[in-house]
């Protein structure tokens, strides 16, 4: 009787090729099959993925051909729109990206198809679909029954050191798919973790915002600081209270909360990657100096609030420290309270929510210009401070409007100005 998943998504050899083809709708394609030559192949992701049942609506394609592809992918380009790019001149490899997909295309590497499969990286990413034959799946490395079985299985150690990276996309592949390493891949892993060293560090922060945002990947991203495949970008060495942490960043516990799908999406995976490194090591991996400030900021008020009973560390704070906080964290506040009593957060979620509330939300009651033009006062240093310290008289529930925000506006000026007469002067 044919083999098949426990949830059905993958059907028995036989078929699989029908199944994969009927999930993938080349008819869909922004480019017809007929315009690919016809020995091309479909490789990688997305036949792995439509395998699985798991493609989006856009899945990225990688194709496989005999001749040249940066000349197909130009000659695309012309025929059918998009915009052509030049990925790896030296190995052959460009994209098109064209209504919204990506096609890569890259020139077969070996003599044959099966060859060009056996230099991957792991077996469920060396099966191929001939675009010619729609009724073959070409899996000669069993990759079909590591998919049934849910193991990562690497196809040599030697391909694994070709591209340290595959390292590392080894424990993301994990993560996303729900899938165990094959014993002797885990071992080849971390036997081998410090050749990651020379990887670009766009490439390793890739993997890692991808493991980051899969549903199971904080036991994995655990993983990796312990096999020491980050250990090229931080300074220092992993601590048991960013594990903790980290392992405390998961979907279940997020969805305790009550996070939305877009919060579970933007939040859960910072949370994860503050745990796991810090700004420094983000701009050694080459990231936005967005992720870096958010990172930075996030590492900065868990330290500071760390312990039991952080909302209490938060009220005998200073008025203008909390009022910090809440400016700080405005943007990213959920990634914070994933550390917190479930009924705190939920309280503290509920208020940030509420876009009126200006603690959660600080704004100041009237802007700069009006101040100046309703007090008649020049632009000065002054004037930040004032419009910060009407920004926590609203914070803190003492104003309520413009009018009031002038009244007192007008008096902290008044004793501003008086203080001034009465400081004494340095000739």
């Amino acid at each position: 009787m044919p083999g098949a998943a426990a949830d059905g998504a993958i059907v028995n050899p036989a078929g699989a090729a029908e199944q994969a083809w009927s999930r993938l709708q080349p008819e869909r394609w922004p480019i017809p099959l007929a315009a690919f030559p016809h020995e091309a192949a479909l490789v990688g992701g997305a036949v792995r993925d439509a395998l699985l049942d798991r493609l989006g609506e856009a899945p990225d394609l990688d194709l496989v051909v005999e001749g040249d592809p940066l000349a197909l992918c130009r000659q695309l380009g012309r025929r059918h729109g998009g915009s052509s790019v030049v990925l790896d001149a030296e190995r052959s490899m460009a994209r098109l990206v064209i209504g919204g997909w990506s096609i890569d295309l890259a020139r077969r590497d070996g003599p044959s198809l099966e060859a060009d499969l056996h230099r991957r990286d792991y077996t469920i990413n060396a099966m191929a679909l001939p675009l010619a034959d729609r009724r073959q799946l070409v899996d000669p490395l069993d990759g079909l029954t590591h998919l049934q079985t849910m193991q990562l299985v690497a196809v040599a150690e030697a391909n694994l050191l070709d591209d340290p990276l595959r390292l590392l996309r080894g424990l993301r592949l994990a993560g996303q798919l729900g899938f165990e390493l094959e014993p002797t891949t885990a071992g080849w892993i971390g036997q081998h973790a410090n050749a990651i060293a020379p990887v670009a560090g766009e490439r390793v922060l890739a993997e890692l915002e991808k493991l980051a945002a899969a549903p199971g990947g904080e036991p994995w991203l655990a993983r990796c600081l312990e096999l020491g495949l980050l250990a090229p970008w931080r300074h220092s060495a992993w601590s048991g209270d960013e594990v903790q942490r980290l392992m405390r960043c998961s979907t279940h516990a997020a969805q305790q909360l009550g996070w939305s799908e877009a919060e579970l999406s933007s939040f859960l995976p910072l949370a994860r990657l503050a745990n796991v490194v810090d700004a420094e090591a983000l701009e050694r991996l080459r990231s936005s100096r967005k992720l870096q400030k958010q990172v930075q900021i996030l590492r900065r008020w868990q330290e500071q609030l760390g312990g039991a009973e952080p909302a209490i560390r938060v009220t005998t704070q200073p008025q203008p420290e909390r009022l910090q906080l809440h400016r700080d964290l405005e943007e990213i506040l959920p990634a914070l309270l994933l550390d917190w009593p479930t009924d705190v957060a939920r309280t503290w979620l509920g208020r940030w929510r509420d876009e009126s509330d200006r603690l959660f939300h600080p704004r100041p009651p009237i802007d700069g210009l009006s101040l100046q033009r309703e007090l008649k006062i020049p632009p000065s240093p002054a004037l930040g401070e004032l419009l910060l310290y009407l920004m926590q008289e609203q914070a803190f529930g003492r104003l309520h409007n413009r009018e009031e925000a002038l009244e007192l506006a007008q008096r902290w000026l008044t004793c501003a100005q008086r203080a001034g007469e009465r400081a004494p002067r340095r000739d």
